[in-house]
């Protein structure tokens, strides 16, 4: 099979797979160019509520396939960037869920997520330095937004490889799994974030994001979304909630 990302969505969550084992899921130039129009077809489903990213075949992801920088690494660093720029700015949750490598370009796309939950065993770098590459400006950033600066620049300095209970420990990953338990566990979160309100989900969002100018948009949309009344009634009554408030789908 071809390097591809594969997705599907079932009870309203997409997952999406980066596949190319054959170099422990490396994302080639055509990954990279496919991940943004995919995230933004998954995002205007309505059926689709929370995306979960992962790798094939015990993996998340090794990072850019070297042989493509050869050619030109500042279109391959370009390229990167845009996917990651579609990531974090997908409007619905996002978690990365990890095994194995989750290095360069996969930690990239990790720290792009919402949230990352990882097992037993993984591991992860930052790895520039080992290529002489300048490490985007807004995926240092966002690094740094994680894990302070402090462990940024040890990660991206150093380039050495850290592990899972570390990853917890700096802020890196929410949660470590023991092997063979990430599946379940992830299966039970999204469901658990598919039944909370997708209103209060995407001001959150916004706001832990840094966005500090949509305060009255989002009253607005509580006072017309319905979700806080049904919330109230829901938890009087000692009933689940049926929240109805939806990401708007963009208009095309």
């Amino acid at each position: 099979m071809e390097p591809q990302l594969l997705h599907d969505v079932t009870d309203t969550v997409a997952t999406v797979v980066v596949h190319h084992p054959a170099k422990r899921n490396a994302m080639t130039a055509g990954m990279w160019r496919a991940l943004p129009p995919l995230l933004e077809r998954l995002a205007a489903d309505p059926g689709v509520r929370v995306l979960v990213l992962t790798g094939a075949d015990g993996t998340f992801c090794a990072g850019a396939d070297i042989s493509t920088l050869r050619h030109s690494p500042e279109e391959a660093q370009t390229l990167a960037v845009a996917a990651e720029e579609a990531l974090a700015a997908f409007p619905k949750p996002t978690l990365a869920a990890v095994r194995g490598h989750c290095v360069g370009g996969g930690a990239q796309l990790a720290a792009a997520c919402d949230l990352r939950f990882a097992e037993e065993g993984a591991l992860f770098g930052v790895t520039p330095a080992k290529l002489g590459i300048v490490y985007p400006a807004s995926a240092t950033r966002r690094l740094v937004s994680l894990v302070g600066p402090a462990t940024a620049k040890y990660l991206l300095f150093s380039g050495e490889l850290i592990d899972a209970e570390r990853a917890l420990r700096t802020g890196l990953v929410d949660e470590v799994l023991p092997e063979g338990g990430l599946d379940k566990r992830v299966a039970e979160f999204a469901r658990t974030l598919t039944a909370r309100s997708q209103l209060t989900q995407a001001a959150a969002k916004e706001f832990a994001d840094g966005r500090t100018d949509r305060d009255a948009h989002w009253a607005g949309q509580a006072r017309a979304g319905g979700d806080t009344a049904e919330g109230v009634a829901a938890f009087l009554e000692r009933r689940a909630p049926h929240f109805t408030w939806s990401v708007p789908t963009p208009r095309s």
